[in-house]
């Protein structure tokens, strides 16, 4: 039987009548990004396919809730996000490391040349090595688009720590940046 391409709000409107093929369809149309989401968070593909399914679960329950406000994708996203964040609690220790810190006025800032240019995949790999805490906060500001009071209130620490972690996460990810630069010439 040939697959019905339906609106995005037909789509919605047959998940809440528990249409298991739009479900489906549903799942197939998001779940590649959204594992790309929860990947950025843990750093097990096993968590973040929890995290995933997890996310889903919830979504498809607070589907009848979706008010088409703004874009799907990103109301999805922020499911996604807030269960990557609960799976990292329960599975990771959101502390600070201070063993590899270095302050970030102490860092030369190098102009971006074809040389120091890092693939996607490269970067995703970097940012897989951070502390969980500079790393949850980088992902929420820089890749999601929160800002500091946003994820201080999503992380329960103060907005001055949210900045805090920030710069700390970027200067430990400018400094292996510029070490993966040294050592791949």
């Amino acid at each position: 039987m040939p697959t019905l391409t339906l609106s995005e709000a037909d789509l919605i409107a047959a998940c809440v009548r528990g249409e298991h093929r739009a479900q489906r369809q549903l799942y197939d149309q998001l779940a590649g990004l959204m594992l790309t989401v929860c990947r950025r968070y843990l750093k097990r593909r096993e968590d973040a396919e929890e995290a995933l399914l997890l996310g889903f679960a919830k979504m498809f329950r607070a589907l009848p809730n979706y008010r088409f406000e703004g874009s799907f994708e990103g109301w999805v996203r922020r499911i996604m996000v807030n269960e990557a964040l609960m799976q990292l609690r329960q599975r990771e220790l959101m502390t600070v490391s201070f063993e590899e810190f270095v302050q970030p006025e102490s860092l030369a800032v190098t102009a971006a040349t074809a040389d120091t240019a890092l693939q996607a995949e490269d970067l995703m790999s970097l940012l897989g090595t951070l502390p969980a805490g500079y790393r949850t906060v980088f992902n929420l500001y820089a890749l999601e688009g929160y800002g500091h009071q946003e994820i201080a209130e999503l992380l329960g620490i103060s907005e001055g720590t949210s900045k805090s972690q920030l710069s700390k996460a970027r200067a430990m990810l400018q400094r292996r940046i510029q070490f993966s630069a040294i050592s791949t010439n």
